[in-house]
């Protein structure tokens, strides 16, 4: 693949790679593709395709083999993303208690579709399949890490509200 669809990766990239690398034997070091492709992430925002194909042949392994994973994975964002993703999960239990409800609340709250983000850039919308917490529905998962439950539209209102606050907007 040519340069021009790759990305350079930093020297302080690379060594996070490395101490991730390192917890696999060398002939098994595409075992670290999940954690790399969230360092990717967590450093640009997303994983680009060009990404995608540098991470490949740093682990030495095909592209689409890297792909497969990034695609699968729905924490993996291919494309920019607002500061704030919100991931609602509509998997039948929690549509069973307002799963839906709980994601077509937040599109009116915040203007904008399921997969689209709003016009200033904060917060991006997603469906998400079972989080693990069918008890708590209607659940969403934010920025991938924080899981809320019991979503009412209050607590979604009160969400929506303490993620503005704390970027500083009205």
């Amino acid at each position: 693949m040519s340069t021009d669809t790759q990305v350079v990766f930093s020297d302080a990239t690379i060594r996070r790679f490395d101490r991730e690398v390192a917890k696999y034997p060398d002939e098994q070091r595409q075992s670290a593709v999940m954690a790399c492709l969230a360092i990717i992430q967590q450093e640009r925002g997303h994983v680009s395709l060009a990404a995608e194909a540098s991470l490949a042949e740093y682990l030495r392994m095909e592209t689409i083999a890297v792909h497969e994973v990034t695609t699968f994975y729905n924490m993996y964002n291919q494309q920019p993303v607002g500061r704030f993703k919100l991931n609602v999960c509509t998997n039948l239990p929690c549509q069973l208690r307002d799963g839906a409800h709980a994601l077509h609340h937040l599109e009116s709250r915040l203007g904008i579709s399921m997969g689209e983000t709003t016009a200033d850039g904060m917060f991006t919308l997603q469906q998400s399949e079972c989080l693990g917490a069918c008890a708590d529905s209607p659940v969403m998962l934010v920025n991938d890490r924080h899981m809320c439950s019991f979503m009412s539209n209050d607590k979604l209102d009160q969400l929506i509200e303490g993620l503005r606050a704390s970027e500083g907007q009205p």
